[in-house]
């Protein structure tokens, strides 16, 4: 079993992402695109104090009745997504997971890995 991280990642356009993984490796919640990889740190950052307050999840449902959340920060600003779930106790447990793992102070930077390839 490996244990909770986020995971730092550029696009092919050069922008950067992270998702947060939980400890069994499953992404739990995925970034926007930033424009620079400061900016996606700061994210990172933001995800490590917000993910602890519940009133910070806002549970949503797509409109083919997948069920979601959204973490917000202080500012109301979208700072992660959810996968998609079937279910909502699915959807809670996923925030629950984020609430437990997003602490995580554990960042692998594929940045360089991504720019090479």
């Amino acid at each position: 079993m490996s244990h909770p991280k986020y995971i730092l990642k550029s696009t092919a356009d050069e922008k950067f992402h992270f998702n947060l993984t939980a400890k069994n490796g499953q992404v739990i919640l995925s970034s926007q695109t930033y424009t620079s990889k400061s900016n996606a740190v700061n994210g990172i950052i933001s995800v490590q104090i917000n993910s602890s307050y519940e009133d910070h999840f806002v549970k949503g449902m797509s409109t083919n009745g997948q069920h979601y959340f959204n973490l917000k920060a202080n500012n109301g600003q979208v700072i992660g997504t959810s996968e998609m779930y079937t279910t909502k106790e699915a959807r809670d447990n996923g925030i629950e997971s984020v609430k437990e793992n997003g602490y995580t102070r554990e960042i692998e930077d594929k940045t360089l890995m991504d720019v090479n390839e």
